[in-house]
């Protein structure tokens, strides 16, 4: 055996290497299908309310009857993490679908008609990135009120503006592709051929990227929810969760750590989702 044939087998092929990774990719699926699961059917999983407290069980640590131990007047940590799935979950699909209706949207306009339809759209978009996302949620939220749902629409809100400059770049990058301008040189309508060869073929990164977002709005929405701005109490959700915790953290660790790990694992599945999505094969 030749010492180029030892190189060979040694070195990994690119399809090699994906496979390498797969186990990963495997473990982030099947994370967000269990976060998934816990928002469609929560009662599969626990037989413990997540609002309703049990008389001296108040402050247990995690034992054979309470997996993730106890809050302050004795509710399930994991049932109340099972249960707030549904807020969490639910806020993040509706911040991600409207961040990528809109963005889309604006970026198809802007990328496809240019001129100044295409600076006037920009330079909005600018502006909205030039203010913090924080500070930007909280004056939406002020405006439409506290919940989980007005929580969602206003970190959708602040995605509006990444979407739109990548879905622009797509537009842009396709518009000007061989198989386009024979559409729009065969005789095609303008919008026919953006809505049959454009947008399709624009819309590859952009689902990553809302991939990628969907984990980031989960984040965002625990935040908020951690500084009392989601879902009021005694409904479950992770932010809030983290939040009630802290005043017990130095006796009950148990309180903050599992939602937080919660928030943590389903945040980087996500990310990790979205990592293999924007791979090229």
């Amino acid at each position: 055996m030749t010492t180029l044939d030892l190189f060979t087998l040694g070195a990994a092929t690119p399809r090699q290497h994906r496979l390498q990774l797969q186990p990963t990719l495997l473990l982030a699926w099947a994370i967000i299908a269990i976060a998934i699961a816990w928002a469609v059917a929560p009662a599969l999983f626990t037989h413990h309310s997540g609002t309703i407290g049990i008389a001296g069980n108040q402050l247990r640590a995690p034992d054979a009857s309470h997996w993730f131990g106890t809050d302050e007047i004795g509710r399930d940590v994991l049932a109340r993490i099972i249960y707030g799935s549904v807020n969490s979950l639910s806020g993040a699909l509706v911040a991600v679908f409207v961040g990528l209706v809109g963005g889309t949207a604006l970026g198809l306009v802007a990328g496809s008609i240019g001129g100044r339809v295409d600076a006037v759209i920009m330079r909005l978009v600018d502006v909205l990135l030039s203010v913090p996302g924080l500070l930007l949620q909280l004056s939406i939220i002020i405006i439409l009120g506290f919940g989980t749902v007005n929580v969602a629409a206003a970190v959708g809100a602040t995605t509006i503006a990444g979407f739109a400059r990548l879905m622009r770049s797509e537009v842009i990058r396709v518009r000007h592709a061989d198989y386009v301008e024979a559409a729009f040189g065969s005789g095609g309508r303008f919008w026919s051929v953006l809505w049959r060869h454009v947008l399709p073929n624009a819309m590859g990164t952009v689902i990553a990227y809302a991939a990628l977002q969907f984990g980031s709005a989960i984040l965002a929405i625990s935040t908020l929810g951690f500084l009392g701005y989601g879902a009021p109490p005694p409904t479950p959700e992770w932010g809030l969760l983290i939040s009630e915790g802290r005043k017990y953290l130095t006796t009950s660790w148990w309180l903050t750590t599992f939602p937080g790990l919660a928030v943590i694992l389903v945040v980087l599945a996500a990310n990790r989702i979205s990592q293999s999505l924007q791979r090229t094969p």
